[in-house]
This record gives structure tokens, C-alpha cells and sequence, in this order.
């Protein structure tokens, strides 16, 4: 009797899960599985729904083709120089927030304001800032000289000047969110545990390494997959700051890479798109298998 109460309540809670089930199976496995197969179809028309072969042509294809190879330089410089600073410098603000208790609410509020911005008008902004024009050489531009340096093109000038303002836009998008999560991380730490160490006489760097770190490592993991997770995906930003041939500015991005080969100048080709998108999946996962095991050592649940 008692077996046959647990085979309920059993089916019960996986008809409670069924919707959450099928919305994930119809639209996130099924695309992956589909994007997959496609990887493998040479020469896939999606007209016709006709291939002439299969194989790892796609792949190899993609792997040689420059722009590719352009877009993913210009990714992994991406991740690697927005997500430790954006999260480091976040970090930082946050304790400053969190020491400034009054007006702690006002400067989150002021702080989370371009998060909730419209991602093509901040980059607007950020090219009027940073673009060079017969009329001006912008407000960035004309602090350099005003400085006794040299105005740089910063959105048709040289690679460097352009990454740097990608990086630059990228992270200011980005920190306002780090922020207030780390905020809330902060405020969330037992004050017993700071007490304990002023009585110890312990120095204020040592309890910040010793005890805020710790109690928030979970917080900063989460910014951490997630930030490599969306630098990973980022397009719009390059967008709004190059336009949408990114390809001749140099500054395409994996996604910008996937998106053109369906729908740009150059689309139609949704066997190399697919194939360049389970190249970028493969990226994605590798990097946050390898955070998983790093944070087994250095996260404290």
C-alpha cells in the first residue's frame, strides 16, 4: 500500500515538472539536435531541404575560413579582458557601496541605470564619444589632446583603438548588474563574523581576504560563468559601436560570425553557421566545465 502511495506522489511531481519539460525539450533540445545534424549536411539548401553529402566538411570550412578565425581572436580578447575587470571592478565598488550605508539605495539605483538601457542607444552614445567626424574629433578625442596626447580614430582607426573601445563599452554595460548582485551579496554576510575579527584585532584586509571573499566566492562564481557565458555571445555590442559589416571593421564576434553566414551579405550557408555554432557551444561548455572543477577548491557553499 505504502508503494503504491510513493508511485503517485512520484507520478505526481513529474506531471508538475511536464510544462517546464516540454517548453525546454521544443525549444532548447530539439534546436541543439537539429543544429547538429545540420553541421554534418554539405551543401544544405533551405529551400529545397536538400544536401549532397555529409561529413565534417562544414567544420573544416569554418575552421579555415579568416573571418572565422577573426571573430574568434576578437571573442576570446573580449572574454578575457571584460570578465575578471568587470567583475573585479564591480567587487570594488560594491564594498565602497556597502560602507556608505545611507545612501547605499541611491548610488545602487544610480549604478543599475544602464543596465536597464537600451543596449543600441548606450553604444550610440559611446561612438559619439569615441568617433572622429570633418566636424569634431569627439569628447574623448579632444581630452587626449587637451592632455598633450594624439587624437586616435577609436571606431575607424587602427585594431587596438577599436577593441579597446569595444572592451571599454562592454564592461560599462555589464557592471552595472555585478553590482547589484554583489551588493546584495555583501549585505547578506553575517556581521558576527566582522565583530570576531575586530575583537581579534584582525586588519581590515586580512577580514576582507579571510571572510568577505568566502562568503560571497558563490556570488562571484555565478558573475564569473555567467560573464563568460555572455562575452561569449556577444553581437549587439559590436553593433551598435562598428555597424553591421563587421567583417570589413575587423571586430566580428562567433555570433556575428553564425548570424552572417544566415542572413548577411554573405548568407545563406546554414551548414557552416551550424557548424560554427556547435564550435562556439563546445567552446562555452569546456570553459564552464573547467570553472566547475576550479571552484570546487576556491568556492565556499
Amino acid at each position: 500500500m505504502k508503494q503504491k502511495k510513493f508511485s503517485l506522489g512520484g507520478i505526481k511531481g513529474w506531471l508538475y515538472l511536464l510544462p517546464a519539460i516540454l517548453f525546454l525539450g521544443f525549444f532548447m533540445v530539439y534546436p541543439l539536435i537539429d543544429v547538429f545534424v545540420y553541421s554534418f549536411e554539405e551543401g544544405y539548401n533551405s529551400a529545397s531541404q536538400t544536401y549532397f553529402g555529409t561529413g565534417l566538411y562544414n567544420y573544416s570550412y569554418v575552421l579555415h575560413d579568416h573571418y572565422f578565425l577573426q571573430a574568434v581572436k576578437n571573442t576570446f580578447i573580449l572574454v578575457v579582458i571584460t570578465v575578471p575587470l568587470s567583475t573585479g571592478i564591480a567587487l570594488l565598488i560594491s564594498v565602497a557601496l556597502s560602507s556608505i550605508k545611507p545612501l547605499r539605495n541611491l548610488f545602487q539605483t544610480v549604478y543599475f541605470l544602464p543596465y536597464v538601457t537600451n543596449t543600441l542607444a548606450v553604444g550610440l552614445v559611446f561612438m559619439i564619444l569615441f568617433k572622429k567626424t570633418a566636424y569634431s574629433d569627439g569628447l574623448i578625442n579632444l581630452l587626449i589632446t587637451w592632455f598633450g596626447g594624439k587624437s586616435v580614430d577609436f571606431i575607424d582607426g587602427p585594431y587596438w583603438a577599436k577593441m579597446f573601445v569595444l572592451c571599454f563599452y562592454t564592461i560599462w554595460v555589464v557592471m552595472p548588474f555585478k553590482i547589484l548582485i554583489l551588493t546584495s551579496a555583501l549585505s547578506s554576510v553575517n556581521e558576527e563574523y566582522y565583530k570576531a575579527a575586530k575583537v581579534d584585532g584582525t586588519s581590515k584586509f586580512r577580514t576582507f581576504v579571510r571572510i568577505t571573499l568566502p562568503m560571497i566566492s558563490p556570488m562571484i562564481f555565478y558573475l564569473i560563468i555567467t560573464g563568460f557565458i555572455g562575452a561569449f555571445k556577444a553581437y549587439s555590442d559590436a553593433v551598435a559601436l562598428f555597424g553591421t559589416n563587421l567583417n570589413a571593421a575587423e571586430m566580428n564576434t562567433i555570433v556575428g560570425y553564425v548570424y552572417d553566414m544566415l542572413y548577411g551579405d554573405s548568407g545563406g550557408y546554414p551548414s557552416y553557421a551550424s557548424a560554427a555554432a556547435i564550435i562556439l557551444f563546445t567552446i562555452v561548455l569546456t570553459i564552464t566545465c573547467i570553472n566547475l572543477l576550479v571552484s570546487k577548491k576556491n568556492v565556499h557553499y
